[in-house]
């Protein structure tokens, strides 16, 4: 990816928001999750949509090929996604990841180039049972104590075990996966601790999902390990959006762009092009 074009946008504090470009076709906007960056995320579904679409590759603030800033608010990583998609110059789709499903759908809110978005497995901590949310606290304090010993590969790896299942976590292993997404973890921390902070509005509140007029895609994985947390924000997303369109990938779990990404690929291209072909 070293020599493809950059494309560069303002955010509107004035940090600069950047990603690589890759591809032919109509704009795609592929954001990453609240772990990784735009350098690495999609890099196994990008080939499958490269001779499709124009697919952009952008990182938030502090991230990739990003400018950094000490506010990492949600409200900040909304505007980072929005003045990029709105920087492309067209209408664009727009696909979030995990962490990333709050900035995609906070861009279709606050954006006026958004054509479509869709979201594999987005994270919204409001509907986790009480349960999950204890065992994802723990994991959490667990992967902050290793990364403040400098033990990032293990922090990776209980991050890992927390999202996975077991299947998932074997395949990841066989890859060079670990040692490439260890060193984001203190990014993915720092948004943590931000993200728990903030106590204002947010994209996600039914009252601004209600305005968001854009299609809609809901991704979930099949083997999904947390799948009745995932289910039950599928639900509350599809309930208050105008478009919703609510699709399971069979036998993949959450992280199937990683390791099974010419399954999301295929769900991406039917969305998009029948969205295309109704608009």
């Amino acid at each position: 990816m070293k020599d493809t074009k950059i494309h560069r946008a303002v955010s509107a504090d004035g940090t600069e928001i950047a990603g690589r470009v890759i591809g032919q076709g109509p704009p795609l906007v592929l954001v990453h999750g609240a772990i990784g960056d735009g350098e690495i995320a999609w890099d196994a579904v990008v080939p499958h949509l490269s001779d499709r679409f124009t697919c952009y590759l952008p990182s938030t603030r502090g991230r990739g090929l990003s400018a950094d800033h000490p506010d990492h608010s949600p409200p900040r990583l909304e505007e980072d996604v929005t003045a990029f998609v709105e920087s492309i110059g067209e209408p664009a789709y727009v696909v979030g990841w995990s962490g990333s499903g709050a900035w995609v759908l906070g861009a279709a809110l606050r954006g006026t180039s958004v054509a479509g978005v869709a979201a594999y497995e987005p994270v919204l901590i409001s509907v986790m049972g009480a349960d999950d949310t204890a065992h994802t606290l723990d994991t959490m304090a667990q992967v902050g104590a290793a990364a403040a010993d400098g033990r990032l590969t293990d922090a990776m790896r209980v991050f890992a075990s927390w999202i996975c299942t077991e299947d998932e976590v074997a395949a990841l292993e066989r890859t060079d996966f670990v040692e490439r997404w260890a060193d984001r973890i203190p990014a993915m921390l720092r948004f943590l601790q931000h993200d728990g902070a903030y106590a204002g509005p947010r994209s996600t509140d039914p009252d601004a999902l209600a305005q968001i007029t854009s299609p809609v895609l809901l991704l979930r994985g099949g083997r999904t390990r947390l799948g009745a947390f995932f289910t039950d924000v599928t639900r509350f997303i599809a309930e208050q959006v105008a478009d919703p369109h609510v699709w399971d990938v069979p036998g993949v779990g959450h992280f199937a762009p990683v390791i099974a990404p010419e399954s999301i690929a295929e769900e991406l291209i039917t969305f998009f092009e029948s969205a295309r072909q109704s608009a």
